[in-house]
């Protein structure tokens, strides 16, 4: 694996091929709602943190920023056109422990960053990525579909709860095609908030593919939170260029993309977090998913912080608090994973 200079990594991001851009139909709402332009210093920032991530981690672990292939987009407006249904290219983000005997059959873990226009960000991950090398885990953290940094076409094919988490379950067999020294029975799936979400969908469509998993504060019903949350963020996704329609035009949709509708489908070891205080994800849609779990009769563990400092972000944050919550994660996943 590789380092790869400032210049090269900017050369590479704005040399790529963009994906076709946004365009679906869709109600008042979403008609209402224009395709968002991505930040004209986004894709000049990603350059830059993909430097830091080398910086930051290069004393403990190989990184490395990969490129395969997913599903075609959703979003198609000239279906007939030159490459309408090519596969969506899709970066991502490698990091393997230094120390790793690569003689041996190895555990993996897939990481599903947060944020619905996101990305897998130094400032807010590279601590908790070190910790994971420490564990003795390789890592790949996909940059899925509607992640920011490449651009205003490849942002505005989000398609939450569907083909993104198919980008990030492309990013487990990737890695484990790539590297013959991963246990292919040995993969974790872990991530926060949004990133969550897309771990508990993964488990649920695709238990096949892993062996446990983790969801920290994680979204879980569309539906209920389209309630409690403002005007605003639910024309994100009633837009013309996301869903499509808001969720009293078609709760089908919203469910389909939600991962309580899957809560009988369980069959990976499960740990969720969440915390009374969330300002983001309400304790109340992730207390649905624990009680829809139960009803199903499925083992699964999980843990409701009180008041924890830091709201949405308090376990991943750099606190002792954070640290031992996350030590808490690692024990659970390790009993299963075995680094």
């Amino acid at each position: 694996m590789r380092s790869f200079p400032l210049f090269l990594v900017g050369l590479s991001l704005f040399a790529q091929e963009p994906a076709p851009p946004a365009g679906r139909g869709g109600g008042a709402a979403a008609a209402a709602t224009p395709a968002p332009q991505a930040n004209p210093n986004d894709q000049i920032l990603k350059a830059l943190d993909d430097v830091m991530w080398v910086q930051k981690l290069s004393d403990i672990a190989d990184v490395d920023k990969v490129a395969y292939t997913s599903l075609p987009p959703a979003h198609i407006p000239n279906r007939t056109g030159p490459g309408a249904g090519n596969p969506l290219i899709i970066r991502a983000y490698t990091f393997i422990p230094k120390k790793m005997d690569r003689s041996k059959k190895q555990p993996l873990l897939v990481l599903a960053h947060q944020g619905i226009h996101g990305n897998v960000s130094s400032v807010e991950l590279a601590h908790v990525i070190r910790e994971m090398m420490e564990q003795g885990y390789a890592v790949i953290a996909p940059e899925y579909r509607g992640s920011t940094g490449y651009g205003t076409a490849f942002q505005n094919q989000i398609d939450y709860g569907a083909r993104e988490v198919d980008d990030v379950l492309a990013g487990r067999n990737w890695m484990l095609e790539r590297y013959s020294f991963l246990d292919p029975k040995r993969v974790g799936a872990i991530g926060w908030s949004h990133g969550g979400s897309i771990t508990l969908m993964q488990i649920l469509l695709h238990p096949e593919a892993y062996a446990v998993a983790y969801a920290g504060v994680p979204v879980t019903d569309l539906v209920l939170r389209m309630g409690y949350r403002n005007a605003a963020y639910q024309a994100q996704y009633s837009a013309a260029y996301h869903i499509g329609k808001s969720v009293s035009e078609d709760i089908k949709e919203y469910e389909k993309r939600s991962p309580i509708t899957y809560a009988a489908k369980l069959a990976t070891p499960l740990l969720i977090h969440s915390n009374t205080n969330d300002e983001d994800v309400n304790v109340l849609e992730v207390q649905r998913m624990i009680m829809a779990l139960k009803a199903e009769g499925k083992k699964f563990e999980s843990k409701i912080y009180e008041n924890a400092p830091g709201g949405h972000m308090f376990n991943r944050l750099d606190t002792k608090l954070a640290r031992d919550s996350r030590e808490e994660v690692y024990a659970f996943l390790g009993r299963y994973l075995k680094p």
